[in-house]
């Protein structure tokens, strides 16, 4: 941007720190949600929710899928650390 521009554009500053601020969270966000490692142990932790009769089949299969769906887009992004943070 030339200078001309930078100066008029200066009042706008505050808003476009936070809009990149809440970008960056929201990456963060994904990243965390998508990483193959939170994935994996939100599924044992299903699992053994099924296993303590805490859900059911059906609702564990649709919980399961929605995890698997997850788990498949965080290994293509591979965006991701891998340790579940």
């Amino acid at each position: 941007m030339g200078l001309i521009s930078e100066v008029l554009l200066l009042p706008f500053a505050p808003a476009r720190g936070s809009a990149w601020a809440i970008r960056q969270v929201l990456r963060e966000a994904e990243r965390i949600y998508y990483d193959p490692a939170t994935v994996r142990a939100e599924l044992a932790r299903l699992e053994e929710r099924l296993e303590a009769g805490e859900v059911t089949e059906e609702e564990f299969d649709r919980l399961e899928d929605e995890l698997l769906d997850r788990l498949e887009r965080g290994l293509r992004s591979g965006d991701t650390t891998g340790d579940g943070t």
